[in-house]
C-alpha cells in the first residue's frame, strides 16, 4: 500500500471520528456511526417480528395500567411511542430505537405500584434516549459486519439476526444475551430516575423495585431482567446517592400538575 493511500485511509477515520461524535443526555462523549434512521428502521422491524411470533397480552386492566405509565414517561421524551404487553412470566421490559416499547406480564405480577413499573420504563426509555443501541451497532461497523447485521434483523432466529436483536436491547427472546455495559446501565439508571421524576412518579420507589428484583433472582426461576441488565450492589447505591435531586424534580413536576394516577 502506497503512502497516499494511507494518507487518505488516516483522513477518512479522522473524519468519521469527527462525524462520529455525540453527546449522551449525561454529557458523555459517544462515538456513534449508524445513522439513527437506520437504527430505528431495525428496532421497528424487530418489534413487528416479536409481535407476530409472540403472544401478545389484551387484558384490559393490564394494558391501561402499562399504557398508564408509558404515556406519562414518554410525554417527558415527545415522539410517538407504541407499547405492547407480551404474555411471558419472565421478569422483563425493553424500549427500541424507533418508539417501541414491550412489557412482560411476569415484571407486572412483581411490581406493586405505578411508581415501580415507572422506573423500569424510565431506565428502558432512557437507554434509548442515550443512543446505547446505535453505540453498540456502531463498534459492530469498525468490524465490517454493521451492514449486514441492518440486514439480519429481519432473521432473529439467525446467529447473526440473534446478535442484532440483542444489540438492539432486546434481550434473550431470541437465544442471545447481549448486556448493556455498566457505563451504559449507570446512564440509563440516572436517565430514567430524571425521567419517572419529571414525569411526577415517586423516584424512591425505584430502591424498592432493585431490591426486589434481587430478591427474585435469589429464587429458582432466573431473572432475566437481571441477566440482560446487569445488577450490582453499587446500584442502588447510587441511585440513593443521586435521590435527593430526583426527589425535588418530583415536587416541582406535581407543583405543575403532574400528578400520574395508574391503577394497577
Amino acid at each position: 500500500m502506497n503512502i497516499s493511500v494511507v494518507k487518505l485511509l488516516f483522513a477518512f477515520l479522522f473524519v468519521s471520528l469527527l462525524t462520529g461524535c455525540a453527546t449522551s443526555p449525561t454529557g458523555r462523549t459517544q462515538l456513534v456511526f449508524m445513522p439513527d434512521a437506520e437504527v430505528n428502521s431495525m428496532g421497528l422491524q424487530a418489534f413487528d417480528t416479536m409481535k407476530r411470533e409472540s403472544q401478545v397480552n389484551h387484558d384490559a386492566a393490564k394494558n391501561r395500567f402499562v399504557s398508564c405509565v408509558v404515556s406519562a414517561i414518554t410525554r417527558e421524551v415527545g415522539g410517538e411511542w407504541e407499547v405492547v404487553v407480551f404474555e411471558d412470566s419472565s421478569l422483563n421490559a425493553f424500549a427500541l430505537p424507533g418508539g417501541k416499547i414491550g412489557v412482560h406480564t411476569g415484571l407486572l405480577d412483581l411490581v406493586d405500584n405505578q411508581d415501580q413499573l415507572a422506573t423500569v420504563i424510565g431506565h428502558e426509555v432512557g437507554h434509548v434516549m442515550a443512543r446505547h443501541s446505535n453505540e453498540r451497532l456502531s463498534q459492530q461497523v469498525g468490524t465490517n459486519v454493521g451492514i449486514s447485521l441492518v440486514q439480519a434483523v429481519a432473521a432473529p432466529q439467525s446467529a447473526l439476526g440473534q446478535t442484532a436483536v440483542g444489540l438492539l436491547g432486546i434481550g434473550a427472546q431470541y437465544g442471545i444475551i447481549m448486556p448493556y455495559s455498566r457505563l451504559h446501565e449507570s446512564e440509563a439508571d440516572t436517565i430514567g430516575l430524571d425521567l419517572m421524576a419529571k414525569a411526577g412518579f415517586n423516584p424512591a420507589e425505584s430502591i424498592k423495585l432493585w431490591q426486589k428484583m434481587e430478591q427474585a433472582s435469589q429464587g429458582a426461576q432466573p431473572v432475566e431482567f437481571l441477566s440482560t441488565h446487569p445488577s450490582h450492589a453499587s446500584r442502588i447505591q447510587s441511585l440513593q446517592t443521586y435521590l435527593p435531586r430526583a426527589q425535588q424534580i418530583r415536587q416541582q413536576a406535581n407543583a405543575a400538575g403532574k400528578n400520574p394516577h395508574c391503577i394497577k
